[in-house]
Parts: structure tokens; sequence; C-alpha cells
């Protein structure tokens, strides 16, 4: 048995080398930037203004100057127009380009307007107020966007300013998700008394689409024979191998056994943590296989303990988990690293964890009153209110 560092030393590892693909903008929320995005000209590309107002020249304001006849207007997306006289004004609106002869601007709230004559209010105008120069945010050739991106609609947007519909971004190895287990039948079916539907496959299938990937579902009967012929005819089309259950200790467990006559190499079976203990990990040449226990909130939490931040350092992306304070004291007494699920809020500028830890982890509904796992350290048995963890999110908190 190994222990949570450990483990995550381990599968970090052993990488595997993501291919690039080219996604369009409307597409490329939530994806890894695979290439280096330059700005394709000076940004903002003008002298723009910023409020809507008057356009002047300071040394007529500086002057003594305070009654302005207005020349015209300019509108974004015009032209320039050019200042005839230097105390005169033109009035400007928001995103236009500042007119030639121009270099200050004065917001309408400072000024009144009448007959085409602008009275200026305001006695604390500085020189270039009010005006976005250009190149002030990037100079033309300047990268803007570097691989390793995760990409929210804040760099979507950036993407399509400088002209790129579409990016390319990393694509996630191919991938299959594997239940195993008698007991279990599809979401189409009706169960029997002594059967459950598979939600571990949906769940696990949900949170791979949030990233991107658009992995594949198998299903596989408690018999060893089939398993290891299915798997291997699996092994030849997939990278990236989750099975969820038969990797406990019971007599129709076949995992561990099947993956080692089908050549798999065990980089380790069982981490000390609660939930997730029967956890396997091992991996080929090419392909890199995740056993994850059946009971649902034991793979939930590995998926998003060991698999989520995986998959994003493969890309470049550079993950860490923060953390949140315990709200409440919490006792633990085994030697093991505890995962206890906790609702999230915001207070005072913290983030406070309740923790709800439910009815174990077969209690798959309580993760609907839940935020994320709150990871309580190996060796320690009291956890005082006040302290903070290292927070394994699942949902976005506020």
């Amino acid at each position: 048995m190994v222990s949570v560092a450990e483990a995550t030393s381990i599968i970090h590892q052993h990488a595997l080398k993501p291919a690039k693909e080219s996604v369009k903008a409307e597409n490329l929320e939530g994806r890894v930037l695979a290439e280096s995005i330059k700005a394709d000209r000076d940004f903002p590309p003008f002298d723009r203004v910023a409020l809507d107002g008057i356009a002047i020249r300071f040394e007529s304001y500086e002057g003594g100057w305070r009654d302005f006849l207005v020349e015209g207007t300019q509108p974004a997306g015009q032209p320039r127009l050019t200042l005839k006289d230097p105390r005169n004004c033109i009035e400007a609106m928001t995103g236009a380009m500042l007119p030639i002869g121009c270099d200050t601007v004065i917001p309408y709230e400072e000024v009144t307007i009448f007959n085409k004559l602008a009275k200026v209010k305001s006695q604390s105008v500085t020189k270039g107020q009010s005006i976005h120069i250009r190149a002030h945010d990037a100079k033309r050739g300047e990268e803007l966007l570097s691989p390793g991106m995760l990409l929210s609609p804040a760099e979507v947007a950036l993407l399509v300013t400088v002209g790129r519909a579409e990016a390319q971004v990393y694509s996630f190895p191919p991938t299959a998700i594997i239940s195993t287990g008698n007991e279990l039948v599809d979401v189409h079916d009706q169960p029997q008394p002594h059967q459950i539907r598979r939600s571990n496959s949906y769940a696990l299938q949900a949170a791979l689409t949030t990233l991107g990937c658009r992995p594949q579902l198998f299903h596989l009967t408690d018999e060893r024979n089939a398993m290891e012929r299915e798997l291997s005819k699996i092994f030849t089309q997939f990278e990236l191998i989750i099975l969820t259950g038969g990797v406990s200790k019971g007599k129709f467990d076949f995992v561990p056994a099947v993956m080692e006559e089908l050549g798999v190499e065990k980089k380790f079976h069982q981490v000390s943590q609660r939930p997730g203990k029967p956890f396997w990990f091992g991996v080929t040449k090419k392909q890199a296989i995740f056993a994850l226990p059946g009971n649902p909130v034991s793979s939930f939490l590995c998926f998003y303990r060991y698999i989520r931040p995986w998959l994003l350092s493969n890309m470049e992306l550079s993950h860490h988990f923060g953390s949140a304070v315990l709200a409440e004291s919490f006792e633990f007494d085994l030697p093991l690293t505890y995962f206890v699920q906790v609702r999230t809020e915001m207070k005072s500028g913290k983030l406070i964890a309740h923790p709800i830890p439910g009815g174990g982890s077969g209690d798959f509904a309580n993760l609907k009153n839940v935020d994320g796992f709150l990871e309580l350290p190996l060796g320690v048995k009291s956890f005082p209110a006040g302290e903070a963890y290292t927070f394994i999110p699942f949902r976005p908190t506020l």
C-alpha cells in the first residue's frame, strides 16, 4: 500500500504525450491551448476614447479656456476627424479614434452643451485623461497567450480579437471508461431487486466531457476469461483506460489478475486513503490504466484527486489544489488520509468547509449536498476548526 503522496508521484511519472487538434472558437472554452498566440496589431490599435465626452487640446484648457465650440462628432467605427481650431472641441464617443489635434477627453458628466457650445465645469482636468493609448495593452507581435493555458471565455475573446476563428489545443488520448460487475445495468434498463444502474461510468464520462474529452463507455461482467478477451480488444484502440470495480479482494474481483495476464505493469495497488483504498494503477508502453474502486464516491474522489490533475499536467497545465478552512473540529482515528466531503462558503475572504460525510463511499446521493473533498492528512487524529487543508473541488465554488 502506498501513501496519497506516493500514488500522486508515481502517476505523474507516467505521462501520455498529447496530440493537438484545431478547434473552432465557439468550442474552445475549457480546453488547453497548444500554441502561442501573438498580437496581430497594437492593442488598442489607435488612441482610443475611453469615455463619452468632448475631445480637446489640453493646452487650451491649461491656458484658462473653458468654453469650447463643438466642431463635430467622432463616433466609434469611423475614420478620425481633425480638430481645426485648438480652442474648439469634438464630441467623441467611447471606442472612437481620438481626433487628430486632441489629447484629452472630458466626460459629458463634467460639461454642459447648449447651442453647440460646451462649457467645462470641472477644475481637475488632466492631460491625456480618458484616453486608452495605442499599444498600451500589447504591441504587435507580442505573445498574448502561451501553450498550457486553460482557456476561459476571456481568452476566447482575446483569440477572436486577433482574428483567430480557431486555435490549436491539446487533444485527449483515446479514452475508454469500463464498468465491471454483474450487478450493474445500463441507465435504459430496469434493474432487478439485486441490481443497480451503472452510474459511475456516466459520472466519469461527464467529468471528462467538461475537459473536452469524449470517452467511450464499455461494460464487463465478472467472468475472468470474458473480461480478458474484451480488455485485449479495448487495449488495441485506447490509450487511457479507466475501470471501475473489480479491484478489491472479493472472489470476483478479477481486474488485477487480468491486467497481469495482459502484460500491464502494475505500479501500485491500494492507497492509504478513505474512500478509495483499493485504487490500482498500471502502465504499458503506450497506455495508462486506472482501475478505481466500484463504490461511487471512491471512484469520484479518485478521478478528481488523481486523474484530472494528471491529464491537465500532460498538457503542460500546472495544476495546484487550493485550500479551505475547516468550519468545525473533526475526528478520524485511522492510519489513512481521509477525504471528507464538504460544503463550502466564502466568508471574510476565506473558503470555509463544512463536513458532510454522508453514509460512506456508497452514498452517491450525498454528493449533491457538497462541493468537494477536504484532504485530512495521514497520521493525525484530531483536526481543529480554523485549520486550512487541501481542498479538491468537483463543482465551481462561489
